[in-house]
C-alpha cells in the first residue's frame, strides 16, 4: 500500500532549522496503569449503598463507567475498564442494581444511546463486586447517556428472590428476568418509556415510574401482572424513590414540557410525595415551585436516623438546594447557607464555582449512607462528614470524593517535549497542562474551567508558547506566553458561530508551529486559516482540502522544522504547508479513502521532520521521508490512534505506541524498531473501551492515555 510523494514539496521544506532530542533507557516488562488527577468535573449520574454490607458504596456515569469506592484508600476503583472497543457504549451506565441479599453481586444497564446507529445495551452482571463480568446482550437500545439518565434506577434486583430482576427501559418497555440475568424477555405494561423500576422490600408491590404522556407513578400488587396508577400522586414523571425502616415511602418528581427530556435538565415544574404505613399518599414538596422560580425535584433518601433529605433540580434562578427533614416530611431546611464545601484540593473547582458556596448542579441523586447517618453523597460527588450537625449551628462540612474518579472528556492530548509534562483539552472544564503529573493542576489551569476546549498546540522550540480553541470566551480561542500559567483571548478569531436556524458548529481546531511563527486554525467544517502575529490578524489559507466542509480536518504541525504544517484528507491524499499555512497542496496522493464514520489520525514524529504515520481502520501507514511513500506496517490490522515516546535505546527510533490490533488482537502496543515487531502493553483487563495515545518523549517507556470519558491516566513499565 503506497502513495506517490511529491518532489516538489521536498525541496521546499530542504534549509528548514531542524531540533534534535536524545532519550535513555529503561527497563522493559508489563504496564502499570495509573489515573493523571484533575479533580473529576464530568456528569456522575446516581450512586447506590449497599443496604446491608457497610462501606460498600457505587457510583455510576453517564460515559465514564463504573466506580466502587475503597474506603480504605479513599479513592474510587474504576470497573468496567475490561471493555474493548466493540463494547466501548456500555460505559454509558443508566442503571446498577445491587442484590440486597447478596453483597458479592452487581448488575448494571449499560449503553450509550438511542438512535438505530448506536450498539445496543446489555446487561453486564458480577459475581465479585465488579471485579469480572459476564454479558447478557439485549435487543434493545438503552440509553445511558440520553435524556433522562439521572433518573432511577431503572435496573432492581428483587429482594425477596434474587433470581428476579425488573428493567423498565427508555422507549421499549418493561423487562423481566428470571435467571439472575441470564437472559431477559419484555413483559406486558402499561408504558413503554420508564424513568424508575422499584420494588418495596416490605410488600413486595413493584412500582413503575411513567414518562410516556404526562408521566406518574404507577404500582402493582400482583409481582408485575398487572399495573395501576398510585392514587392521589400528581402527574409527573417519578425521578427518585426512598424507602424509610418504617414502612413509609417517598417519591420525588419532576416535569417539563416534553416530559422525555427530563433529568438532567428541562426541569420546570416538581413536588415531593409521601406514602405513609397506612398507604395514603400526601405533599410533602418543601418549597413549590412557581412561574418566577421554575424547577423539580429529583434526587431523594431516607438516612438510618430516618432523616430524609431531597435534592432539587435545574432551579437556575437562585441556585439548587438540598432539603433536610426529620420529622417525616412536616417541616423542612435547606442545606445550602447550613454548608461548607472544601474546593481546596482541585483548582478547577475554585474557578467552576467563581470561588461563592454553592450546592453544585444536576444535582440528580444523593444517597446517605445506611450505616453511617452524617454521610451523604450527592452528585459531584460531594460528601458530608457530619450532616446530624445541620441546623443545630455548626456547618455541614462537604468534601469534593473525586480521587480516581476521572469523569472528564478529553478532546486533545498533547505530551510537549519540553515544558509540560501532558495538556488536555477537555469537555465542559476547558483542562490543564501538568508540570507535575502526581498532583491536581495548580500551576497551569485553562481558564476559564467552565467552557468545552477542542484543541490544544505549543511551540516545540518556545514551549512558553501555547494556544488552544474553547466554545466560550470572547474569541473563541486563547494564548499563553508562560506555558499555560496565565492566558488571553486571541485579539481576533476567524471563526464564525453559526446564525440561528443554522446547525452548530464547533471553534474546530489548530496548530501552532514549531517555532511559533505561525498558527493554523481550522473551524469545523470550514476552510484553514493562518495568522503570522499571535492572532491578530487571520487570512485563509489556500490550497485547502474540499472536503473540509464535509467534515472537521484535524491540521498538526511538523515539532522539528518551523512553518510546516501537514492535514490528511481522508478522500485519500496528505497535505502540506511549508509556509506557515498560506498555502496547502498535495504531499502524499492514492491514501486509500476513509469514510465519514470511521476513525483515523495522521502523526508526525516529533523530533523527526515529516516522518508521518497514519492510524487508519485499514491499519498502521508509514512514510519516515520525501523518499519513501506510505506504506503499509506488516502485521497492523487496524490502528485506531498512534503516538510517540522516548527511544527505549539512547539515540534509537522513538518508540511508537499504537491503540489497534496487531494479528486481529485488540490493545494498546508499543514498537522499538519502526513498527517491525510489537509488544502489548496492556491485558485483557485494561481495555478502556476506546483512547487518545502519546508517548513521553523525555522519560522512555512513558506513556498517556486518555480513557474515553475518565480522564488522562499515565502507563509505565512494572518494575
Amino acid at each position: 500500500m503506497s502513495g506517490k510523494v511529491s518532489g516538489i514539496v521536498a525541496a521546499a521544506i530542504i534549509g528548514l532549522t531542524i531540533l534534535g532530542m536524545t532519550g535513555g533507557r529503561a527497563e522493559d516488562g508489563l504496564y502499570q496503569w495509573q489515573s493523571i488527577p484533575f479533580g473529576g468535573g464530568g456528569y456522575v449520574s446516581g450512586f447506590a449503598y449497599h443496604p446491608k454490607q457497610a462501606n460498600l458504596l457505587y457510583a455510576r456515569t453517564d460515559v465514564g463507567g463504573l466506580y466502587r469506592f475503597d474506603y480504605d484508600s479513599g479513592s474510587w476503583l474504576q470497573l468496567l475498564d475490561s471493555l474493548g472497543r466493540d463494547d466501548g457504549d456500555l460505559k454509558g451506565v443508566l442503571s446498577i442494581a445491587l442484590d440486597p441479599n447478596n453483597p458479592q453481586k452487581v448488575y448494571v444497564a449499560g449503553g450509550m444511546y438511542l438512535g438505530q446507529w448506536s450498539r445496543k445495551g446489555a446487561i453486564l452482571r458480577s459475581d465479585d463486586q465488579g471485579g469480572t463480568w459476564q454479558k447478557t446482550e439485549l435487543p434493545i437500545h438503552v440509553g445511558g447517556n440520553s435524556d433522562g439518565r439521572g433518573s432511577g434506577e431503572r435496573l432492581v434486583v428483587d429482594p425477596h428472590d434474587g433470581k428476579v430482576l425488573w428493567f423498565g427501559s427508555n422507549a421499549d418497555g418493561l423487562w423481566k428476568s428470571t435467571d439472575g440475568g441470564e437472559s431477559f424477555h419484555n413483559v406486558s405494561s402499561p408504558v413503554v418509556s420508564m424513568s424508575l423500576v422499584a420494588i418495596d422490600p416490605e410488600t413486595g408491590e413493584v412500582y413503575l415510574g411513567s414518562v410516556d404522556g404526562d408521566g406518574g407513578l404507577l404500582v402493582s400488587r400482583d409481582s408485575g401482572r398487572s399495573f395501576s396508577r398510585a392514587a392521589g400522586t400528581p402527574p409527573q414523571v417519578p425521578q427518585h424513590m426512598a424507602f424509610a425502616r418504617d414502612g413509609s415511602v417517598y417519591v420525588a418528581f419532576a416535569e417539563a414540557r416534553d416530559n422525555k427530556t427530563l433529568n438532567p435538565s428541562n426541569a420546570e415544574n416538581g413536588s415531593v410525595w409521601k406514602r405513609d404505613v397506612a398507604g395514603q399518599w400526601s405533599d410533602v414538596t418543601p418549597v413549590k415551585p412557581d412561574s418566577n422560580v421554575k424547577f423539580g425535584y429529583s434526587g431523594i433518601d431516607v438516612g438510618p436516623d430516618g432523616t430524609i433529605a431531597v435534592s432539587t433540580l435545574d432551579r437556575w434562578n437562585g441556585g439548587d438546594d438540598i432539603y433536610l427533614s426529620r420529622d417525616g416530611g412536616r417541616h423542612w431546611m435547606g442545606l445550602r447557607d447550613k454548608s461548607h464545601h472544601d474546593m481546596t484540593s482541585y483548582p478547577w473547582l475554585t474557578d467552576f464555582a467563581h470561588g461563592q458556596e454553592q450546592m453544585g448542579s444536576w444535582d440528580s441523586d444523593l444517597k446517605i449512607n445506611p450505616f453511617n447517618k452524617d454521610e451523604m453523597i450527592y452528585v459531584g460527588p460531594w460528601v458530608s462528614r457530619n450532616l446530624s450537625d445541620a441546623g443545630v449551628g455548626k456547618p455541614v462540612q462537604w468534601d469534593f470524593r473525586t480521587r480516581n474518579l476521572e469523569e472528564t472528556c478529553v478532546m486533545q492530548l498533547v505530551a510537549p517535549i519540553q515544558g509540560a509534562k501532558v495538556m488536555a483539552a477537555m469537555g465542559d472544564d476547558a483542562g490543564a497542562a501538568w508540570y507535575d503529573i502526581t498532583k491536581p493542576p495548580f500551576e497551569a489551569l485553562f481558564r476559564p474551567a467552565r467552557e468545552t476546549n477542542r484543541s490544544i498546540d505549543y511551540a516545540s522550540a518556545r514551549p512558553s508558547f501555547m494556544a488552544r480553541t474553547s466554545d466560550g470566551g470572547p474569541t473563541y480561542g486563547y494564548t499563553s506566553e508562560d506555558g499555560g500559567r496565565t492566558w488571553k483571548p486571541f485579539p481576533a478569531t476567524p471563526y464564525k458561530p453559526p446564525k440561528d436556524g443554522h446547525d452548530w458548529r464547533s471553534p474546530g481546531v489548530l496548530a501552532i508551529s514549531a517555532g511559533g511563527a505561525s498558527i493554523v486554525w481550522v473551524p469545523e467544517k470550514e476552510n484553514a486559516y493562518y495568522s503570522t502575529d499571535n492572532g491578530r490578524t487571520w487570512r485563509e489559507s489556500s490550497g485547502w482540502p474540499t472536503s473540509g466542509r464535509e467534515r472537521q480536518l484535524v491540521v498538526i504541525s511538523d515539532k522539528a522544522a518551523d512553518n510546516v504544517f501537514y492535514v490528511f484528507d481522508a478522500a485519500g491524499t496528505i497535505y502540506i504547508s511549508t509556509d506557515g499555512g498560506a498555502h496547502f497542496q498535495p504531499m502524499i496522493e492514492g491514501v486509500p479513502k476513509i469514510e465519514s464514520w470511521e476513525q483515523s489520525q495522521l502523526a508526525v514524529v516529533p523530533d523527526r521532520v515529516r516522518d508521518l504515520w497514519l492510524a487508519a481502520p485499514y491499519g498502521l501507514l508509514h512514510s519516515p521521508d520525501f523518499n519513501t511513500p506510505m506504506t503499509k506496517v506488516p502485521r497492523v490490522t487496524v490502528a485506531w490512534a498512534v503516538g510517540f515516546g522516548a527511544p527505549m535505546v539512547k539515540g534509537g527510533y522513538p518508540a511508537v505506541y499504537m491503540w489497534g490490533k496487531v494479528k486481529n488482537q485488540e490493545g494498546i502496543w508499543r514498537s522499538d524498531d519502526k513498527g517491525e515487531s510489537w509488544r502489548r502493553i496492556n491485558d485483557d483487563a485494561h481495555q478502556f473501551a476506546g483512547m487518545l495515545i502519546t508517548g513521553d518523549m523525555r522519560e522512555p517507556g512513558v506513556v498517556y492515555i486518555a480513557p474515553g470519558a475518565r480522564g488522562l491516566m499515565v502507563g509505565r513499565p512494572a518494575k
